[in-house]
């Protein structure tokens, strides 16, 4: 037998927010409203769903490496230099590049105890070594926490905002202060996984306005723009950084039919606003069975609330109820937040749906 490195031997693989205890077959599944894993209940850009029609003939064509006309649009929509752009599979793919890239075994990542799980994954990977610091009482980064962490050893920190699972988030003026006190040889990678349903809220900080030579920004259109199928991420950063990581990524990613469809969704604004209508509405719907059944809840800037339960038992209880009315939620043990749930919005009727078994907890 082949001997696999010891980090790797001791990886424990990512399970996503699509699994549940039961077995069920994949059309099972489709049944059930999926309020687990943060997506887009009005599926993707009907612009991209077009675009991809239009273009399904020319699979037998490899993608341009380089995805001039994505990184165009991604220029254009963002007023960015193109040199400052790189796009990947997603932005897990874009993630475990910068860790490939700029980090060796036993360099130290800082982040927070409970934030994106493929940070520690690819840590992990790495062979690093993750430095954990405990959230807020009110769930979000303590950035002063994490500053005064910092060592000699410290290579990266991570930081998601708003943060997957907790849906909080920290404000401009918070990362100003942040930004001013990390050492210059520190990178810090700025996650905006969902960063469209944090635009309106209070303080909202905008990474693409900042141009620190040690912070990289990255964003996906998993989320908002309902391309999770297709794995579209993208990085804004120092013309340096972006020249490294163009060199270790894989030449064809993403595929010619995700970079079309992304193209297609940038410019979807009705969808857009669309989406973010049945957010709102979504969310006050959800808001209002959790604070009516004395459940403790964070307060979210994103697609999803955190409901905090007695403890994991009453969590699991829970969850299992969803489940018995057709509703797939999450449980967040993985996250080191066991007496947690993550509800995403759905639909208005979904949410309505999920807010009946919410009440009669």
């Amino acid at each position: 037998m082949i001997k696999v490195s010891e980090h790797i031997e001791n990886l424990v693989p990512y399970k996503s927010g699509n699994k549940i205890d039961r077995n069920i077959t994949r059309e099972e599944f489709k049944k059930l409203i999926n309020l687990a894993s943060n997506e887009n209940p009005l599926g993707p850009s009907p612009l991209a769903i077009e675009a991809i029609k239009n273009n399904i003939g020319e699979l037998n064509i490899y993608p341009d490496p380089t995805s001039p006309e994505l990184i165009a649009k991604l220029a254009e929509k963002f007023n960015k230099d193109p040199k400052n752009l790189m796009v990947g599979h997603g932005s897990d793919s874009i993630l475990q590049y910068i860790f490939y890239t700029f980090f060796k075994k036993g360099d130290e990542l800082l982040t927070a105890s409970s934030t994106f799980i493929g940070t520690y994954v690819n840590a992990n990977k790495q062979g690093m070594t993750t430095i954990l610091v405990p959230m807020k009482k009110d769930y979000s980064f303590d950035l002063n926490a994490i500053l005064s962490k910092i060592t000699l050893k410290t290579k990266v920190i991570y930081l998601a905002n708003p943060n997957n699972p907790t849906a909080t988030m920290f404000t401009h003026s918070d990362f100003v202060k942040f930004m001013a006190k990390v050492p210059k040889d520190v990178l810090v990678i700025l996650d905006e996984a969902y960063w469209l349903y944090a635009k309106s809220m209070p303080g909202y900080l905008d990474g693409f306005e900042f141009e620190n030579e040690n912070l990289i920004v990255i964003r996906t259109l998993s989320k908002a723009y309902g391309l999770a199928g297709l794995r579209v991420g993208f990085a804004y950063a120092p013309e340096y950084m972006i020249n490294y990581l163009n060199r270790v990524k894989l030449p064809f990613e993403p595929n010619s039919l995700a970079q079309i469809a992304a193209v297609a969704a940038l410019d979807d604004e009705d969808f857009i606003g669309k989406m973010l209508e049945v957010n709102h509405k979504s969310m006050d719907i959800l808001l209002d069975a959790i604070d009516n059944a004395g459940i403790a809840r964070t307060e979210p800037s994103a697609n999803f609330v955190m409901m905090i339960l007695d403890n994991e038992v009453k969590a699991r209880t829970l969850c299992n109820k969803f489940l018995d009315n057709g509703i797939v939620v999450r449980q967040l043990p993985m996250f080191g937040l066991p007496n947690a749930i993550r509800i995403s919005t759905g639909t208005v009727e979904q949410s309505e749906k999920a807010a009946k078994v919410i009440y009669s907890k």
